[in-house]
């Protein structure tokens, strides 16, 4: 079932070991972890504890109170003698206690208060019983029992509200460049599991003014916010309420929506899923073109270009030899996308398969004329766009510019789709013309449907060419398998964003590519070459290319030295580049 986008916001340190008090302990774990556990017995729930506390003395107290009073008349009835209310108290106080009694066991004679002295002491047995399970038990559960953290000490650091795999790849970019974040999420489920794995999150409504001073928002370097865009505003404004200069970056669904955010008091607004649905329509727009529609500008006339590969180009079948890129038109591949796996700098005998993407160097023209191999002479058939969302609307702005042809297929009538209903229906499929189109585009904001999508269309069109939207980048690999040709994840597009703004030494030049590709600082790398620093083959990243005194070095070899003050532009995956960074010692 297609699945509209509009369902989610959209958009165009140091090291430390965080303190987890909602972790299970045991007693020998280490030491000192007897204290803290009483610390925590101390403050968890004091108030519901507090309250039961209250009710059980009561209950006791009116037990003792009208036991006291029975005793008296049950002496005076049975036994015929007159006890004093003190001297009564005290009796009933030793028959519940079970601890012994005074004087007057010589005036129980007659077997009714015999049985009445019997009914206190059981009475004081079930107490005892009753007490264990009700407040002791629980007790000691609750302190022994996983608990999620509501309060951060970290200083200098990110807030990000709240946790979707969206922050995934941001996550990764700051804790390569050793900036603490903090996640601030509802969910105590997801709170813990966050614990679990080592990442310091709290629980709290970003809504509160509370929970931004319990996650140190007064000493927090930014504040980045990715909640429903109706959210987004209110979380805004409790933030600037706390801390009035705290920078905060937020991420919206539209133009509108940031228009909000923005008066509200973000000091930056990103609109990931447009750059997504735009790229996802530029790249099928190259194949009907046949135009370089996209490029990376590096400096010096020198651009990096992603290109799809089509099955019926002339690149297709032949390896990195046999396609004569750098003798026929002076282009460089830098490196490859197969599989869902990515290739730094591939070998001569590479063999480029349709579907492979290649990141290539060069000069515009010369980028120009490598994109026509890449592309099949077949210039017939349209677009299918399934999903009308704020990606899929991006798709088709960009194809409208482009005079593509399409068809929009949604399982909701909003008045401009052509067909509604399943793209996973054959019917749908046949009706949306699926079989003769160049390119179905899916922009579904599932990707377990997306998979199921994709599926789909390998089976019943196999020659159609996927693009996919995903949401996560986890997700990236098994939709290559299921049949997509290119695939984008907008927590890689939001996190790439986000982090180049929030990093101060890594400009992101490409946003929205399967390569990410970056301009760093490598002050950890000065006095070494390529070659000895080895930075690459531990990373798996690239440096494309060096920025020196207002030079470009093109292409580097392993025996260029790194000076001071140069700047590496470096390609990768999201986590080669970020530890590229790393052990470049890139700082913030």
């Amino acid at each position: 079932m297609v699945t509209r986008s509009d369902g989610e916001s959209d958009d165009s340190g140091e090291e430390f070991t965080p303190y987890l008090p909602g972790m299970a302990i045991r007693m020998d774990d280490e030491p000192g972890l007897l204290e803290r556990f009483v610390e925590r017995l101390l403050h968890r729930r004091v108030v519901e504890w507090r309250r039961r506390i209250l009710w059980s003395l009561a209950f006791v107290v009116a037990l003792v109170i009208v036991y006291t009073v029975a005793y008296r008349l049950a002496m005076a009835t049975f036994e015929g003698v007159a006890v004093s209310t003190p001297a009564a108290f005290q009796v009933v106080i030793e028959a519940l206690t079970t601890a012994g009694f005074g004087g007057d066991t010589g005036h129980w004679t007659t077997t009714e208060m015999n049985l009445f002295v019997v009914a206190m002491n059981l009475t004081g047995v079930v107490l005892v019983f009753l007490a264990l399970p009700a407040l002791v038990v629980p007790l000691f559960r609750e302190g022994l029992e996983e608990r999620p953290s509501e309060t951060t000490s970290l200083t200098d650091h990110v807030i990000i509200c709240s946790y979707t795999p969206r922050e995934d790849v941001l996550r990764t970019e700051l804790e390569a460049a050793g900036v603490p974040y903090v996640i601030v999420e509802e969910d105590a489920e997801t709170v813990l599991e966050l614990n679990d794995e080592g990442i310091e999150a709290i629980r709290g409504d970003p809504e509160a003014t509370e929970t931004f001073r319990a996650a140190n928002v007064g000493d927090a370097r930014a504040v980045v916010t990715d909640v429903p865009d109706e959210r987004n505003v209110s979380v805004i404004l409790t933030a600037t309420e706390v801390r009035e200069d705290v920078p905060i970056v937020s991420v919206a669904q539209s133009s509108e929506d940031a228009v909000y955010q923005r008066y509200a008091g973000a000091d930056r607004v990103f609109r990931p899923r447009e750059v997504l649905g735009r790229s996802l329509g530029g790249k099928v727009a190259q194949s009907f073109t046949r135009e370089l529609r996209e490029a990376i500008e590096i400096g010096e006339g020198l651009e990096l270009a992603e290109l799809l590969v089509e099955g019926e180009s002339e690149l297709a079948g032949h390896t990195l030899a046999e396609s004569g890129l750098r003798e026929r038109y002076g282009t460089t591949v830098v490196a490859a996308w197969t599989g869902g796996e990515f290739l730094p700098s591939p070998p001569p005998d590479f063999r480029i398969d349709d579907d492979t993407i290649l990141l290539v160097a060069g000069t515009h023209p010369e980028l120009e004329a490598t994109t026509a191999r890449t592309l099949s002479p077949r210039a017939d058939g349209e677009v299918v766009v399934a999903g009308h969302g704020v990606v899929g609307a991006a798709v088709v702005e960009r194809l409208e510019e482009a005079d593509v042809p399409y068809t929009l297929v949604d399982r909701d009538d909003d008045g401009v789709v052509d067909v509604v209903g399943d793209i996973t229906d054959r019917e749908t499929l046949d009706e949306a013309g699926v079989d003769d189109a160049r390119a179905v585009v899916l922009t579904l904001n599932d990707d377990t449907e997306t998979t199921y999508a994709a599926v789909a269309l390998e089976q019943l069109a196999p020659e159609t060419e996927v693009l996919v939207r995903a949401n996560a980048v986890e997700n990236t690999t098994k939709l290559y398998r299921a049949g997509g040709e290119y695939v984008l994840a907008l927590s890689t597009v939001t996190g790439r964003m986000l982090s180049s703004y929030l990093l101060a030494d890594r400009e992101s030049l490409a946003v929205e590519t399967q390569f990410d590709v970056v301009r760093v600082e490598a002050p950890a790398l000065v006095g070494e070459s390529l070659g000895e620093s080895a930075v690459g083959e531990r990373t798996g990243a690239v440096v494309a290319a060096i920025e020196r005194d207002g030079e470009l070095v093109a292409s580097p070899g392993p025996d260029e030295m790194i000076r001071d003050g140069d700047a590496l532009v470096v390609t990768g995956t999201d986590e080669a580049v970020s530890e590229f960074g790393r052990l470049a010692g890139s700082s913030t």
